[in-house]
């Protein structure tokens, strides 16, 4: 399982900005850090000198210096970073106006657009006084139904100046699913798309958006980006907020202005998925994603004015926000909108040499899907530009570590990454200073005193165990909206361990110091009261040829709990009793028998998020006869239905 597979050379190690990063410690504090394990104990045992000293590295612009990098209680969440200090996080996005690409915008469609570092920013001055002549000013908030396109990136970076709070999600959510979540904010400017491409289609919005208007009273501003749907008129909109078309609204050219804000002013508003009732409205503040973001780009992915950064993704995911911090580092972004398999599967991968791509990523359920459909890159394309492969979303597989290194190229930093939408980074996360081993994330984050623990905190290695983060962070959210006591926020995130952030996931730190995660914690089997990661059978599964994926639950069954898996089996295939048999060896020879399900049964689809992630709280639900709370939270909900009153989860002992 620990099997090195790609190790840094001497010269990239040298040359990446981690180790100038602690060569630059070492010289300021007069410290001798050898390694990363080094510089990480260092980050957590000086946690204001290590944030104070990572702002500098990146030439952080207060407009206001701190009085006081860190003052922390005794526990969690109780701490103050960067008293006293302002600064704006759009003017940082924006820092680089030379003529280079900023952002590369493809379309399904094949349409394309180059935007300069120089023209986005007075793109954003353009909209910026637009959003002024609205109102928009300091805490207000604007939300965006949009596709992942530069109005998009623009209208964050017009609203985030002006220190509105920026909220967004993707045309693909359910007319409930953009109520639950906007409804709880009242936006004073929605932006919407009237219409977008997917797998070939074109899908009309404009009905959509009508039944959303009808639940947003307070709205006073629709701005509406025809995009696909260029015959669109104002007059098609029904509400009593003024309507505007991009073109109307916008006024060009200028300079953009920033408004100082204080450390921990709120910058985003994101949501927790929203499958066992109405999402939680997190708030970030704009110091925390800053320094977070600028530490993981800049040195745990070593993306500096040179690389071209890719990651498929919408903007409801929260990898939209980390996408577009790349331009703090200088960067290059590439936004894709459209299906990643549409003409066909290729279609990616395609992007790796047309956009000179440096750092692609994507989700474990894409690798795996491209190795379903026996594609091999390193054959069909150059990937010379390729150093950098990104992964989230999901455990990735060890058989995925294998197709990578084996079918794309063997030089080449694979790195799997974990955090959430909770922290809108990363906990776990890749290093150009350290191997990548098979199945393994490289490292804990720097500043993150990231331990896995047992069920009466003690620290565990090689044991399987919570996820927690022991000391305070920057990027931790200031709350949740509407929770002006912070009863739910702290239920979230520190009732399991009082003082200690619980993130939710089912982990295990290696001796090496890599982490493993094994799904989620809400979502372990417990058969005989043996706790089981449910990715622990996933990584299994995928080794089955004629298994496109899977999902696993804990049924209730004569007074203890039985391992239930369902198969979606390429097209043509039969469940038969060999394949069941086969299933079962493949899990029973490289786990435990307990990992063995008692029953296997087929399907055709399996109900995920909009952000893709398989939902199986609510297969749970299903299967138990009770309801699911917000079925608008799924990419597709109709797929519950295979999971109902199924014959084989009442008779099989």
């Amino acid at each position: 399982m620990n099997e090195v597979l790609w190790r840094p050379s001497k010269a990239r190690i040298q040359a990446s900005r981690m180790d100038a990063f602690r060569r630059q410690v070492n010289q300021q504090f007069g410290l001798a850090l050898r390694n990363y394990a080094d510089l990480h104990r260092w980050s957590i045992e000086q946690r204001a000198a290590f944030w104070q000293t990572l702002a500098d590295y990146f030439q952080v612009r207060w407009q206001q210096p701190a009085t006081q990098v860190l003052d922390e209680g005794p526990q969690m969440p109780d701490a103050r970073w960067f008293a006293g200090a302002t600064l704006n996080f759009a003017e940082h996005l924006l820092r680089r106006r030379d003529n280079h690409p900023a952002l590369i915008v493809v379309r399904e469609d094949g349409e394309r657009r180059v935007i300069s570092h120089g023209e986005l920013a007075e793109q954003v001055a353009g909209l910026q006084r637009s959003f002024q002549a609205a109102g928009i000013g300091v805490g207000d908030r604007v939300a965006a139904c949009m596709p992942n396109t530069w109005q998009t990136l623009v209208a964050m970076l017009a609203c985030t100046s002006l220190g509105a709070i920026w909220s967004c999600s993707s045309p693909e959510f359910g007319t409930h699913g953009i109520i639950d979540r906007f409804g709880q904010i009242e936006p004073k400017l929605l932006i919407v798309c009237a219409g977008y491409p997917y797998a070939g289609k074109q899908i009309d919005q404009v009905d959509k958006i009508n039944q959303v208007l009808a639940q947003l009273p307070s709205l006073q501003h629709l701005l509406v980006v025809p995009y696909t749907r260029t015959h669109t008129a104002s007059d098609e909109f029904i509400c009593q907020a003024r309507v505007s078309l991009w073109d109307d609204f916008y006024q060009p050219g200028g300079e953009p202005q920033f408004t100082p804000l204080a450390f921990n002013h709120p910058l985003y508003i994101l949501y927790s998925s929203g499958t066992t009732g109405v999402p939680k409205c997190i708030v970030h503040g704009a110091g925390g994603v800053l320094l977070q973001h600028l530490k993981e780009h800049g040195l745990h992915n070593d993306l500096g004015s040179d690389d071209v950064l890719f990651y498929y993704t919408t903007c409801g995911w929260m990898m939209w926000n980390w996408l577009a911090s790349g331009l703090a580092v200088g960067a290059t972004l590439v936004l894709y909108d459209g299906s990643p398999f549409h003409p066909g599967p290729e279609r990616l991968l395609d992007l790796i040499d047309s956009e000179r791509i440096s750092a692609f990523g994507t989700s474990a359920k894409y690798l795996a899907a491209l190795e379903q459909a026996d594609l091999r890159p390193r054959l069909s394309h150059s990937l010379d530009s390729l150093k950098l492969l990104l992964s989230t979303g999901s455990p990735l597989s060890p058989e995925s570590f294998d197709y990578v290194y084996r079918e794309f190229k063997r030089d080449l930093c694979l790195a799997s990454m974990s955090g959430g939408t909770d922290i809108v980074s990363c906990f776990v996360i890749g290093n150009p200073l350290l191997p990548v081993r098979r199945g393994e994330i490289q490292c804990k984050g720097l500043g993150m005193a990231v331990e896995v623990w047992d069920d009466d905190g003690h620290a565990l290695i090689g044991e399987k165990g919570e996820l927690v983060c022991t000391r305070h962070f920057p990027a931790m959210p200031l709350g949740f909206w509407n929770d002006p006591q912070g009863e739910r926020f702290q239920a979230a995130y520190f009732s399991q361990f009082p003082g200690v952030w619980a993130q939710g996931d089912y982990a295990e730190e290696r001796a090496e110091g890599g982490m493993l995660i094994h799904g989620r914690s809400d979502a372990v089997l417990n058969p005989g009261g043996v706790r089981i990661g449910t990715a622990e059978i996933y990584r299994q599964v995928e080794k089955v040829h004629e298994v496109v994926e899977s999902v696993a639950i804990g049924q209730r069954w004569q007074h203890d709990v039985r391992v239930v898996l369902f198969v979606r089996l390429r097209d043509g295939l039969q469940l038969d009793d060999a394949l069941q048999a086969r299933i079962r060896q493949v899990i029973r020879s490289n786990t435990t028998p307990r990992h063995v399900p008692a029953v296997i049964a087929a399907v055709t689809d399996i109900p995920r998020t909009i952000s893709g992630k398989i939902v199986e709280l609510a297969i749970r639900n299903v299967v138990h006869g009770e309801p699911v709370k917000n079925t608008d939270a799924l990419a597709n909900p109709e797929a519950l239905e295979q999971f109902r009153d199924r014959p084989e989860l009442r008779n099989q002992a």
